[in-house]
């Protein structure tokens, strides 16, 4: 039995179903809301390659390094996805990324409610003994976003890997490692707590 299997989380801020072809049309509608495509800093698919993202993601989750998750918003809408990625099952680590949400549900409290549930079901089901977060050095978003939830920067790998406009990418690598859960859990269930 492999130790990271599909599963759905919800809470009454958002819901991560695992990714499948069902989703396709919706997520193409997500990426539309601020042609997201268009960020030079990360990989967010465009209409016409989605289903071979989706593809790529169900791929790496049969090779057990990856299971991947649409996100919905509380009212039931499509709003971009997820996963847990770089699966070391043997360690129990994970990372959480490859995550992108359409516009209009950024900086709506989303993607704490996301993180939330993701860090729980990862410390409190999973056991991990830690859990990772990369973004690109220029990614200052995304950054604030992953410092927000109370990750610690590890350090920057410096010329980590080449983009596909060529540029070379420094990344910037955090975690949250089973000491820090508490105190995390307790900062983003006060964050969601507070009015928007």
């Amino acid at each position: 039995m492999p130790w990271l299997e599909p599963v759905t989380l919800a809470s009454d801020h958002a819901r991560l179903e695992p990714l499948s072809h069902d989703h396709h049309d919706a997520l193409c509608d997500a990426a539309r809301d601020g042609e997201l495509w268009n960020l030079w800093y990360t990989a967010i698919p465009t209409p016409d390659t989605m289903r071979a993202e989706i593809d790529r993601r169900l791929a790496l989750q049969a090779k057990g390094s990856m299971l991947p998750f649409t996100v919905r918003t509380p009212d039931g809408r499509v709003a971009g996805m997820t996963t847990y990625m770089n699966v070391d099952a043997v360690n129990h680590r994970v990372e959480i990324g490859s995550t992108w949400y359409a516009q209009s549900a950024q900086r709506t409290g989303l993607n704490t409610a996301c993180k939330l549930l993701l860090l729980r079901h990862a410390f409190q089901t999973l056991n991990c003994i830690a859990v990772e977060f990369r973004t690109n050095f220029f990614n200052q978003q995304s950054r604030r976003a992953i410092e927000r939830l109370g990750a610690r920067l590890d350090g920057i790998l410096r010329s980590h890997m080449v983009l596909p406009n060529g540029t070379v990418r420094d990344t910037c690598v955090y975690s949250i490692v089973p000491a820090e859960w508490p105190s995390v859990e307790a900062h983003l269930e006060h964050q969601l707590r507070r009015p928007r």
